[in-house]
């Protein structure tokens, strides 16, 4: 599904070049849930958006479902980022003037879903991140584990094949990141793509397989013991 072959992305501060991703070779697979992990500055959230649609590579090829990026128009870039990837985001990124219900269901008012069908997927998301009851709250309600529970059912709702997470639990206490993460297991065992950004060990070591990233290289790919499920 997902595949960098000798991927940098270079920027240039004043005659210093920086090298956030140096030739990096990544796979993967349709239905793997995998951590990226490294410290503040190691590359992963330039990983991150190039995978998500959101920045090209300056050198090297991308290849999501086989097709090399640059062969999508960018109409087609648009629509995988809006139906192919579920992005969750550390600060939630919730309209602070809607209700959840209506958090959720904006982004399937942009795919021009029929209200019946919106209303349908709003319902069913909400349920399955144990929200329905605080359908009609909005975000500054909630406590942070909820609204990000509230984005995460954003994503679902527009039913994508990759959830992507950029430091899901980052904001959150450990309780809470053990209930956030419940959910993406779940969403895993449902036969989706799971791929979470972070620097968090103990989060990075419940997925089936973690990458460190440091210096915007690749420096260790561990599989891991799928027993922690």
């Amino acid at each position: 599904m997902i595949r960098l072959e000798d991927v940098s992305k270079i920027y240039q501060m004043g005659d210093t070049e920086l090298r956030a991703l140096d030739h990096v070779n990544l796979e993967i697979k349709d239905g793997e849930f995998v951590s990226i992990i490294g410290p503040s500055g190691s590359g992963k959230s330039t990983m991150m958006n190039i995978i998500g649609c959101l920045d090209i590579a300056d050198e090297g090829e991308y290849y999501l479902d086989d097709q090399p990026i640059e062969e999508y128009s960018d109409d087609e870039l648009a629509k995988i980022r809006n139906k192919k990837i579920g992005f969750i985001f550390q600060n939630f990124n919730l309209i602070g003037s809607l209700s959840a219900r209506e958090n959720i269901e904006l982004p399937l008012i942009y795919q021009k879903v029929p209200r019946e069908e919106r209303n349908k997927r709003v319902e069913e998301a909400l349920k399955e991140v144990g929200l329905w009851e605080r359908r009609d709250h909005k975000p500054k309600e909630l406590s942070g584990g909820q609204q990000q529970r509230i984005a995460i059912a954003r994503a679902i709702a527009t039913r994508p094949s990759i959830y992507l997470g950029d430091e899901p639990t980052g904001n959150l206490d450990s309780k809470t990141s053990d209930e956030i993460m419940k959910i993406f297991k779940k969403l895993h065992k449902e036969g989706n793509t799971v791929i979470l950004i972070t620097h968090d060990e103990d989060v990075a070591k419940q997925a089936h397989r973690s990458i460190r990233i440091k210096d915007g290289h690749l420096s260790e790919v561990e599989e891991i013991d799928s027993t922690v499920y």
